[in-house]
């Protein structure tokens, strides 16, 4: 019984991942003035960093989401057999259809791998985590219990969260875009309003986390409804599931080194609030903090068409349709470079007037810091455009370079905030420098070369 051949994705898709992404930003615009105006400038930063250990949870998912994800998306598209690189061409997808024993091999295989995972998770939350915030506690001057409440909510659910992180792929890889945002939405939604109310019954940090829980439950049951209808569960049963191991096996090498590359990542992006924690003053960290979150929002903003459109994507690469590829990645680069531009300047010339109309108590980062901010992530945005589409290749050519960036960055982080001056500068170049000296130009000539960029545009 066939369910849903192939992926389509259309204009609604991305329409309505615009509309989720600002959404989104709208909640944490909408959110922003009661936490800037509730929390003290100590709060501000046990918040960012809890934001920071928030995303620093999803490096346990070690490579396999998005590996788990691109394997559904070739199975949607008739793929018969995984492998461990390459990939097998389907000419014709119209005559293709799925694979369910393999389909529900693959869900078997994911359920299996991250309910180890949720398992660890917990584990090295309350033990190193709990550790890390006694160590900031010792420096804090507001209500220590609140701070180990709202730290034991947050490591619950998103012990949950990661236990479930199975959904996201599916409905990343079956192309579900548009019902996923709608989704995202209505999360959204639900996360500002119970914040909001909860900030103003002064819960604080308890009211960000408790927020978090209720919207993560309800995003992950309507996910599941989402992906398991009716027909879907029908076609399912009516198959033998192929054995964990031949769906584990053939993604376990690129998605170790995804995992790995998502380390250095990490240690690029995100270490710099966690180590700078540790050697500036708490007040700092809140500036650079707030600063680089709205930074992380232009972000997330500019990736939105890449985001929408990559599933499709995927199955161009398997169908070896070439010129549809580089359509898709000069649009994502070009939308990038104009959101940057835009959000980027008004970020600038209008962040400290929205701070004081709101009168925030934490102010921004300096002009300058602000833009040296907006090059570094610009110039990283690029980049992971670049490697999103040589993953379409069920290769990751760019794994050596990824932990070389890590581990670069952590090194001039100790130099910068240990030998130097340099302050809240020293968190900003050091991730800018680690990266100019290699992957932030490698990459994207990897991808121009190999789509021969250059030679399309001038025949487009």
């Amino acid at each position: 019984m066939r369910v849903s051949e192939g992926i389509n994705i259309g204009l609604k898709d991305v329409l309505w991942n615009y509309a989720a992404t600002f959404l989104k930003v709208g909640v944490g615009v909408i959110l922003l003035p009661f936490i800037l105006h509730a929390f003290p400038k100590e709060t501000v930063a046990i918040w960012a960093i809890y934001s920071t250990v928030i995303t620093m949870i999803t490096l346990l998912d070690f490579g396999f989401n998005p590996s788990f994800a691109r394997n559904v998306s070739y199975v949607v598209s008739g793929v018969k057999e995984l492998r461990h690189s390459g990939y097998q061409t389907v000419e014709n997808r119209n005559n293709s259809s799925i694979d369910y024993s393999l389909f529900k091999g693959l869900i078997n295989a994911m359920r299996w791998f991250y309910t180890r995972m949720a398992l660890l998770l917990f584990l090295l939350l309350a033990t190193a985590g709990t550790y890390y915030i006694h160590l900031l506690m010792k420096t804090y001057t507001g209500n220590h219990t609140e701070v180990y409440i709202s730290w034991f909510i947050l490591c619950t659910i998103n012990t949950y969260s990661l236990y479930t992180f199975y959904y996201d792929a599916l409905m990343q890889g079956m192309g579900l875009i548009k019902r996923a945002k709608q989704i995202l939405i209505i999360g959204e939604i639900l996360y500002l309003m119970v914040s909001v109310l909860l900030i103003v019954l002064h819960f604080d940090l308890i009211a960000i986390v408790s927020a978090q829980a209720v919207s993560i439950i309800i995003r992950r049951t309507l996910s599941r409804k989402t992906v398991y209808t009716v027909a879907f569960k029908i076609a399912l049963n009516n198959v033998v599931a192929r054995a964990k191991k031949e769906c584990i096996k053939p993604i376990l090498p690129n998605a170790l080194k995804l995992g790995l590359t998502g380390v250095g990542n990490f240690l690029v992006r995100r270490s710099p609030l966690i180590i700078g924690s540790l050697f500036l003053p708490l007040s700092d960290i809140a500036s650079y903090g707030i600063t680089i979150q709205i930074v992380w929002i232009i972000t997330e903003i500019a990736n939105v068409y890449m985001t929408t459109y990559y599933p499709q994507i995927v199955q161009y690469r398997i169908q070896n349709n070439i010129p549809a590829i580089r359509r898709s990645y000069l649009r994502s680069c070009s939308l990038m470079l104009l959101i940057f531009i835009i959000c980027g300047t008004t970020l600038v010339f209008l962040g400290d007037w929205a701070l004081q109309v709101i009168k925030s108590e934490t102010p921004l980062c300096s002009k300058a810091l602000i833009v040296g901010a907006l090059f570094v992530y610009l110039l990283e945005r690029n980049q992971f455009l670049a490697t999103d589409i040589l993953l379409t290749k069920n290769e990751v050519p760019f794994f050596y370079a990824s932990l070389f960036s890590g581990a670069f960055t952590f090194i001039l982080l100790i130099i910068f905030l240990t030998a130097t001056s340099l302050g809240i500068w020293g968190l900003i170049l050091a991730q800018g420098i680690a990266q100019s000296v290699y992957s932030n130009w490698r990459w994207p000539i990897a991808v121009f070369r190999s789509f021969r960029v250059n030679k399309i545009v001038v025949q487009e």
